[in-house]
């Protein structure tokens, strides 16, 4: 939480900037830096300057944050803050700024003195950034002067210091340019920062920051006095909510300063947990999201208990608690430990304690003082409760009628002979007749077969009961392994199981929607993207779904044949082979695809094409899935009235 300039900015100088290394090895090995060369490496560079302004903004000394992308595709992120130090560094006999610009785990952040609390990439963030930049330009404000100097490549040139025009602004400027050697991609997506930004105001409550993209005329500022209570109100503005407005509560513990705000929506069965260290996001949990949780569960368990609202034998799981529930938790912490370079775990072992009181103490006087929203939230369990024991009721039930039991013979499943899951693919195939092409056409040794009959179940409008009742669903449950799907046993998820426990109940590695190129298909394949986000999230977060791209047309001319997967590739075969004479295939299903034809073009790993699923921005997902496939038809309808122009192809 940002608060007003304070200490004077003598306290941080020179003497505090800390050297642990150098950055030889960034430019050779970028990837242990930042994660990747692609489209989340090339933002993360953005990200990682920016996080150095909103350090400034939680030390206290920031409330005004400006990013600009420009038309070269340059980027500028400026802040009113204290300014890098760039008085004489004793240990280099350099500029301050330029150290810090030029030294991996070399900063403010490594003393306890200038930042209680930082996030940045492990301290190696700024100077990161300019080793993989073709060119940067630092421009500090501070103490009456102005420090201007540009870098090649990570290579200071000469500095130049003068008296400032303006003798009370303060603050630092970085304009970079990602370099287009290091980087496979080299556009900034808008979209993609903004929403980042928008984030950073909602958790850093009163700093404002601007966010320009030149490019497109765009200008947006962010300024939410209500911090997350406002995030957790913008992530449910749409919803049935159950309570209003959503509880929030924060406290300081041992040097860690926890906020949380929640609220639970009535027509909502997911669950929304987005979980922040030090303004980082932490997309794996850790340690501060399991003591949330314990302690949510135990809090509603122990209230329903004592207000007699629940039977004695009807003990509350976490699943039943969190159905329908938004919650964002946003954490401080002076030392954070990190599961990874790019933070997305907590590790943190006495974070979960701590959390886990807040919750309890600052819950138990919530629901004591608020009866009817605390009657609403157990209502809410006890009706999810009810229903996953139904389902496990009924679980039993099939289990007692089968001679063989279903789960260890799911459905039409062709298995294929290999024993080791992290070789075996597993296709889901839309009907019988193209199931039936793609069993033959199939490397038996490692690929499965699971015909799926007609349209699944929208998982989005339905409860746990009927998506258990659904024959395609449990067969496909049973394929992929009931312990990678969550929230789909009578029992309840307890607890979330380890990636390796994950990876052991996980019986093919690659799952791949094969769906027909129509209309139909792309209903069934959204259908499958459906269920696999809300009840199969860690499939895709851990890279293991796949579409399959089978081929438009078949172009055939004499003995020549080329197949193309979209009318550009048409044209180009068409100008190849020759438009006179030449037979034209627009295949509207699998099944018009033999045996053969089905494995060359969709199948065979060294000739065909797939598309792996990722989730980039859960939020956004998150909303989309609830428009398009959700109970309500009015979001929905404005939805395609704003984006019907777009439409390039209709298949009708």
């Amino acid at each position: 939480m940002a608060r007003k300039k304070e200490a004077p900015t003598s306290a941080y100088d020179a003497s505090k900037i800390k050297i642990l290394g150098g950055i030889e090895a960034v430019r050779k090995r970028p990837a242990m830096y930042i994660g990747s060369t692609g489209k989340a490496g090339l933002h993360h560079l953005i990200y990682e300057v920016v996080d150095n302004s909103i350090d400034e903004a939680l030390a206290g000394h920031c409330d005004h944050i400006a990013v600009t992308i420009h038309k070269d595709n340059s980027v500028t992120v400026s802040d009113n803050g204290r300014g890098i130090p760039f008085d004489i560094h004793k240990e280099t006999k350099r500029p301050a700024v330029e150290v810090v610009l030029t030294t991996l785990h070399a900063g403010g952040k490594f003393g306890d003195t200038v930042y209680k609390v930082s996030g940045g990439l492990h301290g190696v963030g700024v100077s990161v950034v300019n080793a993989l930049s073709d060119w940067m330009d630092a421009e500090v404000f501070r103490e009456g002067k102005t420090y201007t100097q540009h870098y090649d490549r990570g290579k200071p040139k000469k500095e130049n210091i003068v008296a400032a025009k303006d003798k009370k602004k303060h603050g630092t400027t970085i304009t970079f340019k990602p370099d287009p050697e290091i980087f496979t991609e080299s556009v900034f997506e808008r979209k993609t920062v903004a929403h980042r930004m928008r984030e950073l105001a909602y958790l850093t409550k009163g700093v404002e920051i601007v966010f320009s993209d030149e490019r497109e005329k765009v200008k947006e500022a962010y300024r939410f006095e209500g911090g997350i209570v406002s995030y957790v109100e913008h992530l449910n503005e749409k919803k049935d909510l159950l309570y209003k407005p959503p509880i929030f509560f924060g406290a300081q513990k041992d040097h860690v300063y926890i906020e949380i705000a929640l609220q639970h929506c009535r027509d909502y069965y997911d669950e929304n947990i987005f979980s922040f260290v030090n303004c980082i996001k932490t997309k794996e949990g850790g340690t501060h999201e399991v003591g949330f949780k314990s302690a949510l569960t135990k809090a509603i368990n122990n209230y329903a208990r004592k207000n007699n609202l629940a039977k004695e034998n009807e003990s509350f799981s976490g699943d039943d608690v969190r159905e329908g529930l938004t919650a964002v938790i946003n954490l401080r912490i002076p030392d954070p430990q990190f599961e990874g370079q790019t933070k997305t775990k907590l590790g943190n072992s006495e974070v979960k304690g701590l959390v886990d009181s807040v919750v309890i103490d600052n819950l138990n006087i919530y629901l004591d003082k608020n009866p009817a929203a605390a009657k609403g939230i157990i209502e809410r369990a006890l009706l999810a409760y009810r229903v996953r024991a139904a389902a496990r009721k009924a679980q039993e039930l099939e289990r007692k009628k089968s001679a063989l039991d279903t789960a260890l013979l799911p459905g039409k499943l062709a298995d294929c002979t290999e024993t080791n899951a992290a070789k075996c693919e597993l296709f889901l195939v839309e009907g019988d007749s193209a199931g039936g092409s793609a069993k033959q056409g199939r490397d038996r040794r490692f690929q499965a077969i699971l015909p799926l009959r007609g349209k699944i179940l929208n998982v989005e409008k339905a409860r746990i009961d009927k998506i258990l009742t659904s024959n395609e669903i449990r067969t496909m449950i049973t394929a992929i392994g009931a312990g990678v799907i969550s929230g789909l046993s009578g029992d309840g998820e307890k607890e979330e199981i380890s990636q390796e426990e994950f990876f052991k109940k996980l019986n093919y590695h690659k799952v791949v929607i094969m769906t027909d190129a129509d209309v139909d298909g792309a209903h069934i394949r959204t259908l499958l993207l459906t269920f696999f986000f809300r009840y199969a999230r860690r499939l895709i977060e851990g890279g293991h779904l796949y579409i399959a791209q089978p081929p438009l047309y078949l172009v055939k001319k004499g003995k020549s044949q080329e197949y193309a997967f979209s009318d550009k590739e048409l044209e180009k075969s068409l100008k190849k082979v020759g438009k006179e004479g030449a037979h034209i295939q627009r295949y509207k299903g699998l099944g018009e695809m033999n045996p053969e034809q089905l494995w060359e073009t969709t199948m065979n790993p060294e000739t065909r094409t797939l598309l792996r699923v990722e989730l980039e921005d859960a939020e956004e997902a998150d909303e989309i899935f609830k428009i398009l496939m959700g109970t309500e038809v009015e979001p929905r309808r404005q939805f395609i009235q704003d984006n019907a122009k777009l439409v390039k192809r209709l298949d009708v």
